[in-house]
C-alpha cells in the first residue's frame, strides 16, 4: 500500500476514531452524571447520610416473660425485632452468601462480574444484585418498577449500596438484611421468622431450617412453607446445594440434609394467636396509659408499634401454658354436661334458663344491639329495619367449637344463641409476696370470645366473700377459728344497717342444725347462719372498709346481704385480696410489668410494688387457718380425694373422679351464687394464689342443678389440674410447705376439740 493510500485511510478512519472515543468518554461521563444525579436526588428522593445511619424500619414492641421467653409483640404492619450479627448462626450467614452473593466479601456494594454477566446474557444466567443492593431496595424503595423507572431505580440502588458499604461493616449489612426482610405470615425479620416457622431463636436453628429461611429470600410469597411445602422443600435443597458448591458444607452433608422432610412448627404471632392472648390485650391498654403518662425527654410520645420497646412482664410461660391447658381440659368436658342439660329440645328459652318470654326477648334484643354487626351496619347508615332483617338471613361463617373452628351456615341471630350457650371462665395466678401475676386466662378463646373475664367481668362472688366477714370479726372482735356459734337462723332487723326489710337468710340446704359450730367448721361448710351472725356483730361498713384495703373497688352496697357474696368483684381483685392473707396481712397490688426498655436497652420504667398493711400477721394466719379447713373437710376436700368417690356417678360427664390427691397444706374457698350462675374457687399455697371463675355470659345461662353448678364442680377442677402440672414441674418451685406462722400467736387456731363435720365435699355454697 502506498503512502498516499495510508494517508487516505487515516483520514477516512480519523472521524470514526474520534466518534468512538467521544461516545466512549461521553458514555462514561453520562454514567458518572447519572450516578451524580442520583446521588444529588435529581432522579428521585435519596436518603441522606443521617438517614443511612438510622434507616427507618418499624420495630415492634416485644413482650418478654419472667422466664425470658418472647410472649408476643405489638405491631401494626411489621412484626420486627432486630438482632445483632453475633446472634446469627454461622450456617445461616453461609447459606445467604452462597445463595444470594458468592463474592459478598470481595466487592464494595456492586459486583462488576455479576453485572457484566447479567448484561451479556440479559439476566439469563442469574441477576446481578448484591446483598447490599437488595438491602438498599428493602430499606428505601421496596416496590419494583417498570420501564425507564426501573433503570433509574437500579442506579439509585447502586448508589445506596456503595454508601451502605462505606458506612457499615459487612457483618452489619448482613444483620440489617436479615432483620429487614419480610418472610410472610407476619414474620418480619429473621427473629420473627425463626419464631413463627420453628418456634426457635435464630441461634438455635438447624442447618436445614436456616436453608429453608434463606430460600425464602427469593420470593417469600411463592416459597411460603405453610402453603407450598413441596416448592419450599425444593428451594431449600437448592440452597443446600449452593452451600456445598461453596464448600460451606460437605457433599455428604448436602445429600443427607436434602433427604430430610420439611418440618416446621408454625407458631403464628397475630394478636389472636399464641399464649396469653387476653393478658397481651390487657397489657396493650396498660402500655397505652403508660405512654400517655411518660413522654420522651423531648416531649414527644413513645410509639407502641414502631419504637421497638421491650416490655418485661411477670408472666411465667410454663405456668401460663399449664393454666390454659387446665381451662381447656375442664371446660371442654363441662360444656358437654351443660349441653346435655340445656339444649333447644329440653329448653324452649335456650340457652337462657327460667326466663319469661319478655325476658328472653329483652336478652336477645340487648345482645343484637351490642353486637359488632349492629354497630357496624348502623355506622354505614343502614336503617334499623334493615339491620334487624340482616339478623335473620343465613350467612356463611366460621365459628368456635371445642373440636376446632368449623365452617357453617346460620343466621346472625342463631349465632348469638350459639355463642351464648358456651360457658365462660376467668383464671389468674399470682405470687402473693411480690404481686407478680404468673398466669392470666381471660376466656376460652380470644379470637371468638374477647371479653376478658379476669379484669372486665365483675361477677357476684358468692361464698368466696365470706372470709372477709370472718377476717373482720377476728380483727375487731378478737375471735378465733375455734370460736363457737350456734347454727340457728339469725335475723337482722329492718333498719339496723339500712335494710328496709328484716333479713333472715337460710342455709343452702334450707335447714339449721341448732348445734354449736366452730368458725372453722362453719366456713369449711359454708354455713350461712354463722356468717350472718358475724355480720350482725360487726356491721357491713367495717367489712367494706376491709375489702377496700384488699383492693376490691367495685360497687358495694352498705347492706348486710354482702356477707353472702351478693356484691360483684373481678378475678383480678379477688386473687389480690386473698393474696393478702397468704402474705401475712400485707396487700401487694397485682403486678404485670417489671421493666420497660427502649430499643437501645435503656431502662424507661422499673416497677416499685404498691403495698400496705391490712391486718396483722396473726389475724392473716387465723384466716388462712379457716381456709385450710375448707380443703380438709369442706367443699374443697375433693382436692385430697383418691380417684373416684361416692359422688362420681353425678359427675361422670364432667370428670372421672378427682385425681388430684394433694397432701400438702392448701387454703381455699369455693363459691356459688343464686341459681348456679357463678362458680368460684380461690386456692392458695404459701407462694401462689390462684382464682377461677366459671359461668355463662348472662346470669340467666346456668346449670339447673347445683350438683353441676356449684363452684366445687365448675371452678375447682381447673385449679386442681393447673396445680398438678405446676407441682410436676420442679423448676417452678411451687410451695408444698406449711403457711408461715407468726411468733407469739395469741389467737387460738388449734381446734383439737372441734367437730369436723365431713360432708364429703358436696356442700353448696350460697
Amino acid at each position: 500500500m502506498s503512502k498516499a493510500d495510508k494517508n487516505t485511510n487515516k483520514k477516512r478512519w480519523s472521524p470514526i476514531v474520534k466518534w468512538f472515543w467521544g461516545l466512549f468518554l461521553g458514555g462514561i461521563a453520562a454514567v458518572l452524571l447519572l450516578f451524580l444525579s442520583a446521588s444529588l436526588g435529581l432522579l428521585g428522593e435519596m436518603p441522606d447520610f443521617k438517614h443511612l445511619e438510622n434507616p427507618e424500619t418499624s420495630l415492634a414492641t416485644e413482650i418478654v416473660t419472667a422466664d425470658g421467653k418472647s410472649l408476643g409483640k405489638f405491631y401494626l404492619d411489621e412484626n420486627r425485632t432486630p438482632i445483632k450479627f453475633k446472634d446469627l448462626p454461622k450456617h445461616l450467614v453461609d447459606a445467604l452468601i452462597a445463595t444470594e452473593d458468592e463474592r459478598f466479601y470481595e466487592h464494595s456494594g456492586i459486583d462488576i462480574r455479576g453485572t457484566l454477566r447479567a448484561m451479556v446474557y440479559l439476566g439469563g444466567k442469574g441477576g446481578a444484585s448484591t446483598i447490599s443492593q437488595q438491602l438498599a431496595k428493602q430499606l428505601f424503595h421496596k416496590q419494583k418498577t417498570r420501564g425507564i423507572a426501573r433503570y433509574t431505580q437500579k442506579i439509585k440502588e447502586w448508589v445506596i449500596a456503595t454508601r451502605l458499604e462505606k458506612q457499615y461493616t459487612k457483618e452489619e449489612i448482613l444483620a440489617m438484611y436479615f432483620n429487614i426482610y419480610d418472610f410472610n405470615n407476619n414474620a418480619d425479620g429473621i427473629r420473627s421468622a425463626a419464631k413463627i416457622y420453628f418456634d426457635k431463636e435464630p441461634k438455635d436453628l438447624k442447618i436445614e431450617e436456616g436453608a429453608m429461611l434463606v430460600g425464602m429470600f427469593k420470593n417469600s410469597a411463592l416459597y411460603n412453607p405453610v402453603r407450598n411445602k413441596e416448592g419450599v422443600t425444593n428451594r431449600r435443597n437448592v440452597v443446600l446445594g449452593q452451600m456445598a458448591k461453596n464448600n460451606y458444607i460437605t457433599q455428604e452433608q448436602k445429600d443427607s440434609l436434602q433427604k430430610l422432610p420439611l418440618k416446621i412448627k408454625f407458631t403464628p404471632e397475630s394478636h389472636n394467636d399464641g399464649i396469653a392472648t387476653y393478658f397481651r390485650e390487657y397489657l396493650r391498654s396498660y402500655m397505652k396509659t403508660w405512654i400517655e403518662q411518660n413522654p420522651k425527654p423531648d416531649g414527644t410520645k413513645h410509639n407502641l408499634y414502631l419504637d421497638g420497646l421491650k416490655v418485661y412482664t411477670t408472666i411465667d410461660s410454663k405456668m401460663q401454658t399449664y393454666a390454659e391447658a387446665a381451662v381447656k381440659a375442664h371446660l371442654k368436658q363441662l360444656q358437654k354436661a351443660f349441653d346435655a342439660e340445656n339444649n333447644p329440645k329440653k329448653n324452649t328459652t335456650y340457652p337462657f334458663v327460667h326466663v319469661t318470654k319478655d325476658e328472653y326477648k329483652n336478652l336477645i334484643e340487648r345482645a343484637m344491639k351490642n353486637s359488632n354487626r349492629w354497630i357496624h351496619l348502623k355506622y354505614l347508615g343502614y336503617s334499623e329495619k334493615e339491620i334487624r332483617e340482616s339478623f335473620d338471613k343465613k350467612v356463611e361463617m366460621r365459628v368456635f367449637s371445642w373440636k376446632g373452628e368449623k365452617d357453617t351456615i346460620m343466621t346472625p341471630r342463631d349465632s348469638i344463641l350459639y355463642y351464648k350457650a358456651h360457658l365462660r371462665t376467668g383464671m389468674m395466678s399470682m405470687e402473693p409476696q411480690t404481686g407478680h401475676i404468673k398466669a392470666w386466662v381471660g376466656g376460652i378463646n380470644y379470637k371468638h370470645f374477647q371479653y376478658d373475664q379476669v379484669v372486665q367481668g365483675a361477677r357476684q362472688t358468692g361464698s368466696t366473700f365470706k372470709p372477709f366477714v370472718y377476717a373482720t370479726a377476728i380483727d375487731q372482735l378478737h375471735y378465733s377459728p375455734c370460736m363457737e356459734l350456734p347454727d340457728i337462723q339469725t335475723c337482722i332487723e329492718a333498719g339496723k344497717y339500712g335494710n328496709v326489710q328484716p333479713w333472715c337468710p337460710r342455709n343452702s340446704n334450707g335447714s339449721f342444725s341448732g348445734k354449736m359450730m366452730t368458725l372453722k367448721a362453719a366456713l369449711a361448710n359454708s354455713i350461712n347462719s354463722i356468717t350472718v351472725n358475724l355480720m350482725d356483730k360487726v356491721g357491713p361498713i367495717p367489712v367494706i372498709n376491709l375489702v377496700r384495703k384488699l383492693g376490691i373497688t367495685t360497687d358495694m352496697p352498705e347492706m348486710p346481704s354482702i356477707a353472702l357474696g351478693t356484691a360483684d368483684a373481678t378475678v383480678l381483685q379477688m386473687v389480690g385480696a386473698y393474696g393478702t392473707f397468704a402474705n401475712e396481712g400485707v396487700y401487694v397490688k397485682p403486678v404485670l410489668v417489671t421493666r420497660i426498655e427502649d430499643k437501645n436497652g435503656t431502662v424507661l420504667f422499673e416497677n416499685t410494688p404498691e403495698t400496705h398493711d391490712v391486718v396483722n400477721a396473726e389475724v392473716a394466719r387465723a384466716v388462712v387457718n379457716l381456709l385450710e379447713g375448707v380443703t380438709r373437710y369442706g367443699s374443697g376436700a375433693r382436692l385430697r380425694t383418691k380417684g373416684a368417690d361416692s359422688y362420681n356417678a353425678i359427675y361422670k360427664n364432667v370428670m372421672t373422679g378427682y385425681p388430684y390427691q394433694f397432701t400438702n397444706p392448701i387454703a381455699g374457698k369455693t363459691g356459688t351464687t343464686q341459681n348456679n350462675s357463678d362458680g368460684w374457687f380461690i386456692g392458695m399455697v404459701p407462694n401462689l394464689v390462684t382464682g377461677v371463675w366459671v359461668g355463662g355470659e348472662d346470669r340467666a345461662i346456668h346449670f339447673r342443678s347445683t350438683a353441676y353448678g356449684q363452684g366445687a364442680t365448675m371452678a375447682l377442677p381447673v385449679w386442681g389440674y393447673y396445680m398438678k402440672k405446676c407441682y410436676a414441674d420442679k423448676d417452678l418451685n411451687v410451695s408444698k410447705e406449711p403457711f408461715a406462722a407468726p411468733q407469739n400467736v395469741q389467737i387460738q387456731i388449734d381446734c383439737s376439740k372441734e367437730k369436723e363435720a365431713d360432708t364429703g365435699g358436696i356442700d353448696f355454697d350460697f
